[in-house]
């Protein structure tokens, strides 16, 4: 479904990724790890189109989005929803209308109409709709906040393909055990690939079917669980290194399970 083959990218003559090498497939899971600044969420913002890379290509559908008027690539984003670190809500807007914005500002459908299927969503996505519909995103939870985002992108796009920026980052663990749960639902009932940044180990273990991990710009890693834990790449191995206890305890449990 999504290929990116030798892509390089630079912001102005600051080289960010070299020579980015992989793809995913219908329905499937995959996690991009790696050290801060190593360029993985500017990957996310390739597949969107929101960056143009400097050499090769990033097929959506054997379609290269690189080269691709922004007309077009205002259509192919209608396929693909995106989930921002911070959820990126709307502070001024309530619950139901960021969960109805782009119903609201795109279609013609009567607010009440709108209102009615930012609550089924809200229930989707396991939050009672009676308790928060009407309120503003600061009174809610860090991991509601995420849970109405990803609402909010189901209901803007019918993605058959989303996008997380480090999902779980500065959640509680039962919010981002929340989150994660959600996430693999998507996957498991709508068939919606999906493509999870993030520095959470036993989110990753948990979340993919393969990992990707980029260093310093480069793709060092491209495989499954047991072919990660057991890399001889010294850039693997360095990385993991900060998390061997968590990540072998996390690991056997998934191997086991």
């Amino acid at each position: 479904m999504i290929e990116l083959k030798n892509v390089h990218f630079s912001y102005g003559e600051k080289p960010v990724l070299q020579n980015i090498t992989f793809s995913v497939s219908s329905s499937e899971s995959v996690v991009i790890m790696g050290p801060s600044g190593s360029g993985k969420s500017t990957i996310l913002r390739l597949i969107l189109g929101l960056e143009c890379p400097q050499h090769g290509e990033i097929l959506f559908d054997d379609e290269n989005i690189a080269t691709m008027k922004e007309k077009h690539k205002r259509e192919i984003r209608k396929a693909i929803g995106m989930v921002f670190q911070d959820g990126a809500l709307f502070d001024s807007l309530s619950v139901w209308e960021n969960v109805g914005y782009y119903l609201l500002e795109h279609t013609r459908l009567s607010d009440e109409e709108i209102g009615r299927k930012a609550v089924e969503m809200l229930g989707f996505v396991g939050l009672n709709a009676d308790e928060i519909i009407d309120k503003l995103p600061e009174h809610l939870s860090g991991g509601m906040q995420r849970r109405v985002a990803i609402g909010r992108a189901l209901l803007s796009t019918n993605p058959r393909v989303m996008l997380y920026d480090e999902p779980t980052t500065g959640l509680d663990p039962q919010s981002a055990e929340n989150v994660c749960n959600l996430i693999r639902k998507l996957q498991s009932e709508k068939s919606i690939s999906t493509i999870v940044v993030t520095h959470q180990i036993a989110d990753a273990i948990g979340l993919a079917d393969r990992f990707v991990v980029i260093y310093a710009g480069e793709l060092v890693f491209d495989g499954n669980l047991e072919q990660l834990r057991d890399s001889d790449d010294q850039r693997v191995r360095d990385f993991l290194a900060p998390f061997k206890s968590s990540f072998g305890e996390v690991a056997e449990k998934k191997f086991v399970g």
